[in-house]
């Protein structure tokens, strides 16, 4: 889960993780439908590179597990939080981007989120069968419906006319992503393409989101999902990414319990990460928002959600 904040001339949101996870945003053309392609023919070996990754990120997993992280429960009496808590997490992690273009520390941005219907398109490459692609739709397709739940926003599948792109490929296949990308996400820089195509194994998935202009409206998306992950691995890279994705690019090593936190305690989304997903879209707040302008908002909301008002 490392975040990567880029700033071209529109905005990028651009989230990753890898240990940690991230965010950025491009420019603003108007956006072009994006077509379904055909379905790959399956592939039944593995490449020299492909095999490595995955006995490579089957160790990484493994050791996770071993020290207690990677947690699924999602929080319990060991996690105690308060409104205030909850505030000060969520505007760090939804008013500040982990890392700019040139690599320095954590930098303050502006609120970003979509103000149209979320529509989530899968797109497998051929090394991905298709029990696996199977299981994957399901699981994804039953996270959104709880992030719709949890934000209050429209977020379905939708590969017919999909706004954020979900690619689940392997080591070979990411590395020529690069047309494909580009034709997504139009006016992106070539380190932008390049931070996909050459993404370190240290990274183990990343999500771009494309705002309109610097308004802070998301209008496209772009994660990308090692296919030689195991399981819980996968399914964690799932939840974050695409929780990023919504509008929550930064990690804090305060947030607890939370999957925007560097120290990988938690795979998948959390009772906080929901309550900061229902403050971040509603409707008291705005896209382009400062924090001077979010706290008192934020800090009321939290307050409501965590004694219990609706």
């Amino acid at each position: 889960m490392i975040p990567a904040v880029l700033r071209p001339r529109s905005a990028l949101l651009v989230a990753a993780l890898a240990l940690s996870a991230c965010a950025a945003t491009t420019p603003g053309r108007s956006p072009t439908p994006l077509q379904r392609p055909e379905a790959p023919a399956p592939v039944t070996e593995d490449t020299p590179a492909s095999a490595a990754a995955r006995g490579y990120y089957a160790q990484v997993q493994q050791a996770l597990l071993s020290q207690g992280l990677l947690r699924t429960d999602g929080g319990g009496p060991d996690t105690p939080f308060t409104a205030r808590m909850l505030a000060e997490n969520f505007l760090r992690i939804a008013l500040y981007d982990e890392y700019d273009r040139g690599g320095a520390g954590s930098t303050r941005g502006e609120l970003r989120r979509w103000d149209g219907p979320v529509r989530v398109g899968l797109r497998f490459g051929a090394s991905v069968p298709a029990e696996r692609r199977a299981t994957d739709t399901a699981r994804i397709s039953s996270y959104l419906a709880r992030l719709a739940r949890a934000s209050g926003h429209p977020i379905r599948l939708d590969d017919a006319n999909p706004n954020f792109l979900i690619h689940v490929v392997s080591e070979d296949e990411r590395r020529a992503l690069g047309p494909v990308l580009r034709a997504a996400m139009p006016d992106l820089a070539p380190q932008d393409v390049a931070g996909i195509t050459d993404l370190p194994r240290s990274t183990y998935c990343i999500v771009l989101a494309q705002s309109r202009g610097t308004s802070g409206i998301y209008q496209r998306a772009f994660a990308v999902i090692r296919a030689e992950h195991p399981d819980l691995l996968r399914l964690s890279c799932l939840h974050e990414e695409i929780a990023q994705g919504l509008g929550l690019p930064n990690d804090s090593p305060s947030a607890r319990p939370s999957i925007f936190n560097d120290d990988e305690e938690f795979a998948l989304l959390t009772r906080m990460d929901e309550l900061m997903l229902r403050i971040l879209y509603n409707p008291a707040l705005r896209p382009g928002m400062t924090e001077a302008e979010a706290r008192p908002i934020v800090t009321e909301l939290a307050t409501r959600l965590v004694d219990g008002e609706t």
